[in-house]
């Protein structure tokens, strides 16, 4: 007798199993028929583009079937009031070019699809792949050109902006959104960009990053001040925006020798500890310091910053002051100035110093918003600088090593880092 292969069955029924289409096995039989028959893969007439329209005409067929209640040329349907009434030709951009559909009509007028619903020109994974681009740092030229090149599809850079100007309202609502009572640290840092207004002008963008209670780091927000620089009535209107929204309290402030910004931080926190970023006056003093020294020198410095104890860094520094301040009196100078904002990481273990005695985090998304505006001469408004930003910031990728390089990540070992900073806070990391 021969043997029959069996369909392959559902646990515990009779009913056969449905089989998972091969979607690899498909698309590899699609690409070599459309190789053999000489048919382009992108384009007008490509592969791509006559499936994707045929989904959709697909698609809305169905949709005007379960409107109307049957099918195409099905006889239930005669009589039946309702009917189909033609077609409307209408053109589309998609992620891989422009597609001409027949969009269905019904004799009642009542059909909207969903699929391409009315009036919209635009389906939604196009939207999106301009807005990466844009993140990206390519400019509204460029992304029309790379469009035009890759997909065959003439796109005008009105259409590119008009995309990306959807994403205002949603930096707007994300600007104002509320924030959690209490961050054990907040680090602030800025960068520097060319914004018109009257004159193009470098201007500084100040980013806020908080740790929160879980550990995860959040971009808080984005502000653009003034020509002349930051000063004590910029950071009190910056950080009481931030208190407005909910900030009731935070135990560290991590920056870089932003002026007057200590100051603010003890007018809106009070019982708020400012750091300078170590990472930050290293490089500084290098910058008063010949080259040629600059291996002793950061040797030196680094036995400062790595002392068990405020009073071993004292010790440190002065054997450093010493070695180096006939020479170089600037950098000592700036050591000496620093000093009170340097040394609060120094009373906490390993762990909780490598979190906040350096701006790594927000120096990492500074690295990120400049390779999105490097492209970019300067920015017509700051609306405009601040919505590359945002988009920037919002976006999520992977290192060359696979790693996730989301700015909003979580700090390594928060565990051990919270248990001590409890140990440190008590009740004012309770709040929460």
């Amino acid at each position: 007798m021969e043997s029959m292969e069996q369909e392959p069955r559902e646990a515990g029924s009779s009913v056969p199993a449905v089989r998972e289409p091969d979607l690899a096995r498909l698309a590899e039989e699609l690409v070599t028929a459309a190789s053999d028959r000489g048919i382009a893969l992108t384009g007008e007439d490509g592969l791509l583009t006559a499936l994707t329209r045929q989904v959709l005409q697909s698609a809305l067929e169905v949709e005007m079937s379960h409107h109307l209640g049957y099918d195409r040329n099905d006889p239930a349907g005669r009589n039946g009031g309702n009917s189909r009434n033609g077609t409307t030709p209408k053109t589309v951009t998609t992620e891989i070019g422009k597609v001409t559909l027949e969009v269905p009509r019904d004799r009642e007028g009542t059909f909207e699809p969903q699929i391409v619903p009315k009036h919209q020109r635009r389906l939604a994974g196009f939207d999106e792949a301009v807005i990466s681009l844009y993140a990206k740092g390519m400019t509204t030229g460029d992304i029309a050109a790379h469009l035009e090149e890759v997909y065959d599809t003439t796109v005008s850079r009105d259409l590119v902006s008009a995309v990306t100007a959807k994403v205002t309202e949603e930096m707007r609502v994300w600007q104002n959104r509320p924030l959690d009572p209490v961050y054990p640290v907040i680090i602030i840092d800025a960068i520097v960009m060319k914004v018109r207004s009257g004159t193009v002008a470098n201007r500084p963008v100040y980013v806020a990053m908080g740790v929160n209670m879980d550990g995860y780091r959040d971009v808080l927000g984005m502000w653009v001040g003034p020509s002349g620089g930051e000063g004590a009535k910029q950071w009190m209107n910056l950080l009481t925006e931030l208190r407005n929204r909910g900030i009731l309290d935070v135990c560290i402030v991590c920056c870089d020798g932003l002026k007057g910004l200590p100051d603010a931080v003890g007018a809106i926190w009070p019982e708020a500890v400012v750091q300078t970023c170590v990472v930050h006056l290293v490089r500084n003093s290098l910058r008063y310091s010949s080259q040629k020294d600059w291996q002793v020198i950061t040797k030196g410095l680094r036995a400062i910053y790595t002392a068990p104890t405020a009073d071993d860094a004292a010790l440190e520094f002065e054997l450093f002051a010493e070695q180096w301040e006939e020479r170089y009196p600037a950098m000592i100078k700036l050591w000496r100035n620093a000093w009170s904002e340097f040394t609060p990481f120094l009373a906490f273990p390993q762990e909780v110093r490598t979190m906040i005695y350096t701006t790594n985090a927000i120096e990492s998304l500074n690295a990120r918003f400049r390779a999105a505006t490097r492209r970019r001469g300067h920015f017509p408004d700051e609306q405009s600088a601040l919505k590359v930003l945002y988009l920037a910031a919002r976006q999520r990728g992977t290192s060359s090593r696979g790693f996730d390089r989301n700015p909003g990540g979580r700090v390594n070992n928060w565990k051990s880092v919270l248990n001590v900073l409890l140990l440190t806070y008590g009740d004012r990391l309770t709040v929460n």
